[in-house]
C-alpha cells in the first residue's frame, strides 16, 4: 500500500515539474514576442536608376530615392525614415605617425575587413532622435553605429566609437567624399510619403550598392526595406578594362609595344641634330 502511495505521489510530482516546464517556456516564448519590434507599415520604395554608368568625363551623379510607408493599423503618427547606401566591401589599413629622431613615420596600424568603398546615412532629423542607442547600434544607424571589422592583432572585432583608429578612418573617408551622414538628407513630402537624395562622387569605387530604408514610430523599427543598384564603367574604358582582365598577358604585351612606339617618335620629334 505504501509503495502504491508513493508510485502515485512520484507520478503527481512529475506531471507538475512537466506542466511547470511547459508553463515556463510558453511564458518565455511570450515575453520574447513581446520584446520584438511591431512592424506595424508596409514599405515601398524604388530608386531613381538602376546603374550609374562611368565614363571618362563622369564626375559624379545624384540617384533619388523614393518611398511610402503604409499604416497597416490605422496609426497615422509621425515616422522617422533613415536612408543608408553601402558600397562594396574593401580592405583599409589606418597608420598612427610617431616622432622618431625628429622625424614622423608610420609607427603603427589597423586594418579594416571588408569595410564599406562608400558610406552615406541620410535621414530626416537627427538619429539620436529617433531611438535608443542599443537600437541604432542594432540597426547600424549613423555612421558610429555602423559595424567596421578591424584585424586587432589575430582577432577580428568591432570596437568603441571613440577608437582612435577608427575615428581616424572615418575622418578620412569623409574627407575624400565617401562616406557621409545628413541629419536633413530625407525629405517627407507627405506624412509618409519620402524623398531622399543620394550623391555618388566621380571618385566612387565600382561594384554593387545596398540602399537600406528603416522606417521607426515611437523609437521602435516598424519597417525595413532593402534595394540596390551597380556602379559600371562604360565605353572605351570598360572595353580596355575587360581586355585587360580577360587576356592580360597580351594587355601588358601591347602597352609594352605602345610605350616603345611612343618613346621612339619622341626621339625622332625632339632629337637635337
Amino acid at each position: 500500500m505504501k509503495e502504491e502511495v508513493g508510485a502515485a505521489v512520484k507520478q503527481s510530482l512529475g506531471a507538475a515539474l512537466r506542466s511547470l516546464r511547459i508553463g515556463s517556456a510558453l511564458l518565455a516564448v511570450m515575453i520574447g514576442l513581446a520584446a520584438l519590434p511591431v512592424r506595424a507599415d508596409r514599405l515601398v520604395v524604388s530608386v531613381s536608376q538602376p546603374q550609374v554608368r562611368i565614363t571618362s568625363s563622369f564626375t559624379g551623379a545624384e540617384l533619388v530615392v523614393f518611398g511610402v510607408a503604409e499604416s497597416q493599423d490605422q496609426d497615422e503618427g509621425p515616422i522617422d525614415v533613415v536612408v543608408t547606401v553601402r558600397g562594396p566591401g574593401e580592405r583599409f589599413t589606418t597608420w598612427r605617425k610617431s616622432r622618431v629622431l625628429g622625424l614622423w613615420v608610420n609607427s603603427d596600424s589597423r586594418t579594416f575587413v571588408e569595410a564599406p568603398a562608400f558610406l552615406a546615412v541620410l535621414s530626416n532629423r537627427p538619429t539620436d532622435q529617433m531611438a535608443s542607442p542599443e537600437t541604432l547600434r542594432v540597426e547600424q544607424i549613423g555612421l558610429n553605429y555602423n559595424i567596421l571589422v578591424q584585424r586587432v592583432g589575430p582577432d577580428f572585432a568591432d570596437v568603441v566609437p571613440s577608437d582612435p583608429f577608427r575615428t581616424a578612418f572615418l575622418r578620412i573617408q569623409a574627407a575624400q567624399g565617401v562616406y557621409r551622414e545628413d541629419a536633413r538628407g530625407v525629405a517627407l513630402l507627405a506624412p509618409r510619403v519620402f524623398r531622399a537624395e543620394v550623391s555618388i562622387p566621380g571618385t566612387a569605387p565600382l561594384g554593387r550598392y545596398t540602399v537600406a530604408v528603416k522606417v521607426f514610430r515611437n523609437g521602435s523599427l516598424s519597417a525595413t526595406e532593402l534595394s540596390s543598384f551597380d556602379v559600371n564603367k562604360t565605353g572605351f574604358e570598360q572595353k580596355i578594362a575587360e581586355f585587360s582582365q580577360r587576356d592580360g598577358w597580351l594587355y601588358g604585351l601591347v602597352v609594352a609595344l605602345g610605350s616603345l612606339v611612343v618613346g621612339f617618335m619622341g626621339n625622332l620629334l625632339f632629337r637635337r641634330d
